[in-house]
């Protein structure tokens, strides 16, 4: 697998699609790249599947650092997408530039933050200062409490203008792509149309220019979560549960 830069992602808009995964450690990433994924994203979902949280309020920026840093030791070809967690950007902009430069020294060749016109002075800096910046629109989770849960987001008309505008924001404000959660198909392929960035989508239908999914999600490591638009592509549920068992046996048999 050839290095992938951000270059080569933003000329596959049109061409080609994006395979974008999260993943937290280096095991995994070794893996992804093997699998030649294009992106690899080390997201503050990490609060939820990594530390079994409700959401992803808690997580840090020394822990997402941590993780960063995992990962890169695994996989050094696909292109690095780190989150910019809750509480490490929204006090001023001087406190996203000083969190931004902390993730990119751990290894990471971009981040990620949530948001439309609110976030994009400081997406603006950071492209400045030769930082690439992911945008977030659409479900943003780190709103979570504004929203009052994870439920799609662009049902109404006033809905759809605010994404629409936020997207249209962050790409005005030098964001180098941007993903689209939890939206509509229609307005993640209208969006899709009208930016001239690669648009990555997870539960926004298929025209987006990429999707991502978390590989804990996509690998099947849990029975109980089941969103419409997951894709399981293996139940390791129960096959680890099952070899579990079965060395358990082993075990007490003396084996």
């Amino acid at each position: 697998m050839m290095k992938v830069t951000l270059p080569k992602l933003k000329n596959k808009k049109g061409n080609e699609k994006i395979a974008m995964v999260t993943c937290y450690d280096a095991t995994f990433a070794r893996l992804v790249e093997k699998a030649g994924i294009d992106s690899i994203l080390v997201g503050d979902s990490l609060g939820m599947v990594i530390k079994g949280e409700e959401n992803t309020l808690n997580v840090s920026l020394d822990e997402v650092a941590h993780h960063v840093s995992a990962v890169k030791r695994g996989a050094t070809n696909p292109f690095l997408i780190a989150d910019m967690p809750f509480g490490s950007y929204q006090s001023s902009v001087e406190q996203g530039i000083e969190s931004a430069v902390k993730l990119i020294k751990a290894g990471a060749e971009a981040v990620k933050v949530e948001g439309g016109s609110e976030v994009s002075p400081l997406i603006s800096k950071l492209v400045s200062f030769g930082i690439p910046v992911v945008a977030h629109v659409g479900l943003t989770p780190q709103y979570v409490n504004e929203f009052g849960g994870f439920a799609r987001r662009g049902k109404s008309e006033k809905e759809r203008k605010f994404i629409m505008d936020s997207a249209l924001a962050v790409e005005k404000a030098g964001a180098d792509m941007i993903v689209l959660e939890g939206i509509p198909k229609t307005l993640a392929a209208e969006i899709t149309k009208k930016v001239k960035i690669p648009t990555i989508g997870i539960g926004a239908g298929t025209d987006t220019d990429g999707q991502v999914l978390v590989i804990y999600d996509l690998l099947g490591m849990n029975a109980d979560f089941n969103p419409s638009f997951l894709k399981k592509y293996l139940d390791l549920d129960s096959l680890v549960t099952k070899a579990l068992e079965e060395y358990k046996k082993d075990v007490v048999d003396g084996k």
